[in-house]
């Protein structure tokens, strides 16, 4: 199997971990979770949208979004209103006060990604994303889970202490 540190999926992992720790703590100086920053900062790209298609750009699910929706509304940072035409609808929008904490949480969040950038020379970042979005595709992709399940296939079933098998 080899060494498990020296996996890509392991670096993956440390990666995201290290740099989505310092995101974190860029943002709770702020006083928000890095949910509602990511929040406020879709709604400021894309203002007046439902909290299904929030939940959606946010990749989490509609039930955590209406939870931080809910502590972003309290703390008057963004709002929601019925959609014009469709009444049933309601419309989220950052307000003037979640956009001046957007501004200024942004500002430190830039200041963890600019010291990411200064490890690498530029042609290396482009590498980088071209690099990850491959990975991207490769894991989203159906050849990965027909590799998977083809590789299942192949190892040998343990049996549990019950007596069933399984891998």
């Amino acid at each position: 199997m080899g060494d498990y540190q020296k996996r890509l999926l392991s670096f993956i992992k440390r990666a995201e971990q290290a740099t989505q720790a310092a995101k974190e703590r860029a943002v709770r100086a702020e006083g928000l979770t890095t949910a509602q920053y990511n929040v406020l900062l879709v709604l400021s790209h894309s203002p007046a949208i439902t909290s299904s298609e929030l939940a959606r750009r946010c990749y989490v699910t509609a039930q955590t979004m209406s939870s931080v929706l809910a502590r972003l509304v309290d703390r008057g940072l963004v709002s929601r209103a019925a959609h014009p035409r469709h009444k049933g609808v309601l419309e989220v929008t950052v307000t003037p006060s979640g956009q001046h904490v957007l501004d200024v949480t942004d500002l430190r969040v830039e200041l963890v990604e600019a010291a990411l950038a200064d490890a690498l020379r530029p042609a290396e970042q482009d590498r980088l994303r071209d690099l990850l979005a491959r990975c991207i595709t490769a894991a989203d992709g159906a050849a990965l889970a027909d590799q998977v399940k083809d590789a299942i296939t192949v190892v040998a079933p343990v049996t549990t202490r019950t007596g069933k098998r399984s891998l």
